[in-house]
């Protein structure tokens, strides 16, 4: 594991959450959960056309700019301000892997735009179903590999760390 869950958390996923002014308990552990399942939280980069921490395409990521957040034009560019100035002109998909508060933003957003009620905060299932259904729902993995992904990368690191 590249990131410890509890520091990725605090350092990056809350702080982006709240830089976009969507911070809550279940999204944090939601974009955990998706991280540990996608990339092994920060081991694995790049797998195929998947890109950075939470392994998104670059097509979910043209979608995320041209089909959602067109539509909200102060998210957007409290979006655009977390990635590199100069890097997102010349190649904003390379942001998936180097940037990792705008990654985690585009993942959030992912969940978002679909707009369907979330899980309670410590359902574990319901954030592996939700992750299946909404944003990884063609791939090899399946609920029983998220929650096993969430168990070993953010539960029991939880327990050593109490």
């Amino acid at each position: 594991m590249l990131f410890e869950a509890d520091e990725f958390r605090q350092l990056i996923v809350r702080d982006t959450l709240k830089a976009i002014d969507d911070w809550a308990p279940v999204h944090e552990n939601l974009l955990l959960g998706t991280a540990a399942q996608e990339s092994r939280m920060g081991l694995d980069l790049k797998c195929g056309r998947l890109l950075g921490i939470y392994h998104i395409s670059p097509n979910t990521h043209r979608s995320v700019w041209d089909k959602y957040l067109l539509h909200y034009p102060d998210l957007a560019s409290r979006v655009r301000g977390l990635a590199g100035q100069h890097s997102f002109i010349k190649n904003p998909h390379s942001e998936l892997i180097t940037n990792l508060k705008y990654a985690t933003a585009i993942a959030w957003l992912i969940y978002r735009r679909v707009e369907q009620p979330l899980p309670t905060d410590g359902d574990v299932l319901g954030l592996a179903r939700y992750w299946h259904r909404f944003f990884r729902s063609k791939a090899s993995g399946q609920v029983a590999d998220f929650i096993a992904s969430y168990q070993l990368h953010i539960l029991e690191k939880q327990k050593f760390a109490a």
